[in-house]
């Protein structure tokens, strides 16, 4: 990268972006709606954070050759001016090419919205300690999409059904929809032991903190978050049940949490979950986390129209449960 003159400084390549003098932008449909400061991370690829605010804040970045606060959401036709941004030169420019191009198994898809059936073991995004996910390999693989963007997260080691927004309104609308309870979500999971109550309500409060490791955890707590979970009974062996867990609060770990919490771990679960169990699950066939995002129904945030949509459980966990058949007698449930 072409050097600026001062030691460990190289000018940042931007798509769409001068490198050497302000670059004027025009917002479109695609950013309607959107904060300027999510913008600039959006557009500005590789600078880091501290240094998007610190042009905002110091009026480098104009719309409409005024200043603005990071808060400001764009208009159609705004005109945005970008500084030239200088950044150490660590960073890498083979990430991008390095990302490969996906096709995931799509289950809706519109001018607006873009439902995929996500793998287990695929991140949603890049971060913490991985390079890439499922969002920067739909961008790869669909360079001409104006807007590609998560809608909500799904966990990496769940599989299910996982919505992207192909326009701004669009991804405003849902997770407006996401934060009023609009959307209902459904997950099958598989649980440790013999699951009683045909529908139970979970009602515990749910609090993030981070281990001595720097890992993310979830705990119950009365300091945390109101979260609501809804379990069904669907099936019951003699040391397993799979319950179908309807989220009413959209928590991290939500599920996960809660069935631990109540003495119910998933089968498979590596933060939450019985390790004992797990190195024998493993050596049976299952060999992640027993959770799958199955059902999803919203409107749609233009048309209205309902969208209902399932997902099956995929091959290695439905295969799992064929082998729980074979070995334990089962108790409840005529269908899985």
């Amino acid at each position: 990268m072409p050097k600026d003159g001062k030691s460990g400084l190289s000018i940042l390549q931007m798509k769409g972006l001068s490198k050497d003098s302000a670059t004027w932008l025009e917002v479109g449909e695609e950013a309607l709606g959107q904060r300027i400061d999510n913008f600039l991370l959006r557009t500005c690829k590789g600078v880091p954070k501290s240094h998007v605010y610190r042009i905002l804040r110091s009026g480098e970045v104009r719309v409409n050759k005024g200043r603005i606060g990071p808060d400001y959401r764009l208009q159609i036709g705004d005109a945005i001016r970008i500084p030239p941004i200088r950044v150490a030169a660590t960073q890498n420019p083979g990430i991008q090419a390095r990302i490969p191009a996906r096709e995931f198994d799509i289950a809706y898809e519109d001018e607006a919205v873009l439902v995929i059936d996500k793998p287990a073991g695929t991140a949603v995004h890049g971060g913490s300690g991985v390079s890439f996910g499922v969002i920067e390999q739909l961008r790869r693989q669909r360079p001409d999409a104006r807007m590609l963007e998560l809608a909500h997260r799904l966990d990496r080691e769940t599989s299910g059904l996982l919505i992207v927004a192909k326009k701004r309104a669009v991804l405003t609308g849902l997770h407006d929809a996401f934060r009023n309870g609009d959307i209902k979500k459904r997950y099958l999971a598989l649980v440790k032991g013999r699951w009683t109550n045909v529908l139970q309500h979970v009602r515990f409060s749910l609090l993030k903190y981070l281990t001595v490791e720097g890992e993310r955890r979830v705990s119950v707590s009365p300091e945390g978050k109101e979260a609501h979970s809804i379990v069904r009974l669907l099936a019951r062996w003699e040391n397993f049940s799979l319950v179908e867990v309807e989220l009413m609060t959209g928590r991290t770990h939500q599920i996960r949490v809660h069935l631990a919490h109540l003495g119910f771990p998933i089968a498979g679960d590596d933060k939450y979950g019985d390790f004992s169990l797990n190195k024998d699950l493993q050596k049976i066939g299952l060999k992640r986390m027993f959770l799958h995002a199955a059902k999803l129904n919203f409107d749609h945030p233009l048309s209205g129209q309902t969208i209902s949509l399932e997902a099956p459980l995929p091959d290695d966990l439905r295969g799992f449960l064929d082998r729980l058949e074979c070995n334990e007698k089962r108790d409840y449930g005529e269908t899985l």
